[in-house]
């Protein structure tokens, strides 16, 4: 954490109550409280798979959050008021605090209201829904997992674009993306190392990648993980660290995650990290999700997995993922429509910037758990000193003229007619 020294009343201010919504939101973790355990997957395919699984409102009652919901939210509502009394009510460092207050306290809601109805609805008012339209008249999100997936599977259907085989084991890709991190960061600055207790092949924490032990990878899957946990979650994390002011800038609450997955599949995609069986885990989420708004349930969203070509455990645990904190014939947990809502907010922001020549704007999303909607506030307290630049940048967003210009061509791109073009380029493709 960087260090008091130097700064003003004011600066001091923020910082302290920067500091009290950092500690605030420590025993706030959202994952570890919606997960199901390993006994409700037992129990699932003890059954044949033909059953829902075994959870209700009670199992989420056995498990306590860990911290008092009241006087959390109690906590939280205190900052905000001594935010706005503090600060006052238009300054622009005092409404993203107070919005994150607002925000962590609906998480909490959302917490409190697991195995309920409840649950969903907020998470859908937190993360987004299925049905969202990114502007008026425009298509869905669940549009764009449609056309996405009918695009990936003819694509799969050919049968000539194979992954690569996972060829390197745990510790073979803890030692590769090691020595591409060392390079990025700085050969202390962050750790890669084999983890037995996490469920995904991988996962970023502020300092550290953690890999699966018993995980498969080929040298495809480690430079993803490379741009998309180092380069992004570790990378904003360490720069929101670096603030000397606004600590608060190291914690995202869920409007983050758009911005933070966004910015991942975006940095895939930019550097060629990405490929089609990779992006239909995510077209196929956001599906699920969709079919779950519109009531589909569990052994439901199972067997759509099946028919995808997923094993039975992978088919599982994408299922579990889309009811995790809700009743396996409730509305979803949305947090997996970040990636391809953040992707096409992120892609338009950027885009934007360029038309405009506001270029300047495009390294702030780095500089900590940045959201959109406060893109501009920030660019204000980098001009007075409040919030520092982002000290690490991957190279593409270093040096913007590939970008820009990239950028650029899409914006001409984008007035095309695909129709047209398809049309008139009939007799050569």
């Amino acid at each position: 954490m960087a260090a008091t020294s130097g700064l003003d009343d004011y600066q001091l201010s923020i910082r302290r109550l920067s500091e009290r919504i950092v500690a605030a939101q420590v025993p706030i973790r959202i994952l570890d409280a919606v997960k199901w355990d390993d006994g409700v997957r037992e129990g699932f395919f003890a059954q044949g798979a033909q059953a829902l699984p075994a959870v209700d409102r009670d199992y989420y009652l056995a498990r306590p959050l860990g911290f008092d919901p009241a006087a959390k939210k109690q906590e939280l509502q205190a900052i905000e008021r001594d935010i706005t009394s503090q600060l006052g009510q238009f300054s622009p460092v005092g409404q993203i605090m107070r919005r994150m207050c607002k925000e962590y306290r609906m998480v909490i809601r959302m917490l409190e209201g697991r195995g309920t109805a409840d649950f969903g609805l907020i998470s859908q008012e937190l993360y987004g829904a299925a049905t969202d339209a990114f502007h008026a008249g425009d298509p869905t999100l669940a549009d764009l997992g449609l056309m996405l997936s009918d695009y990936l599977n003819a694509i799969a259907a050919r049968g000539d674009l194979v992954d690569e085989a996972k060829t390197l084991d745990a510790s073979q890709a803890v030692n590769l993306l090691q020595q591409r991190l060392s390079a990025l960061f700085g050969d202390d600055t962050v750790r890669v190392m084999v983890s037995d207790g996490i469920l995904a092949d991988a996962a970023a924490g502020a300092d550290y990648i953690k890999l699966r032990s018993d995980a498969r990878f080929n040298e495809r899957d480690v430079r993803a993980l490379e741009v998309h946990e180092g380069m992004v979650h570790v990378g904003t994390t360490l720069n929101g660290l670096n603030q000397p002011i606004c600590t608060f800038l190291a914690k995202g609450p869920p409007s983050s995650t758009v911005t933070q997955e966004g910015l991942a599949i975006l940095m895939e995609v930019i550097t060629f990290a990405s490929y089609p069986s990779r992006l239909r885990k995510l077209t196929n989420r956001t599906r699920a999700i969709h079919m779950a708004e519109e009531g589909a349930d569990f052994l439901e969203i199972y067997r759509f997995f099946l028919e995808q070509g997923f094993s039975a455990e992978d088919s599982y645990a994408n299922s579990s993922r889309v009811f995790r904190g809700s009743l396996p014939d409730g509305l979803p947990f949305t947090k997996d429509l970040s990636y391809l809502k953040g992707f096409i907010l992120i892609y338009n922001y950027i885009q934007l910037a360029v038309r405009k020549g506001k270029l300047e704007q495009i390294p702030l999303l780095f500089c900590g758990k940045t959201t959109l909607e406060d893109m501009r506030a920030l660019r204000q307290l980098v001009d007075e000193g409040i919030v520092v630049p982002p000290l690490y940048l991957p190279p593409q967003f270093r040096d913007l003229n590939a970008l820009s210009a990239w950028m650029c061509f899409s914006n001409f791109l984008n007035h095309l007619s695909l129709e047209r073009i398809e049309a008139d380029y009939a007799n050569i493709l």
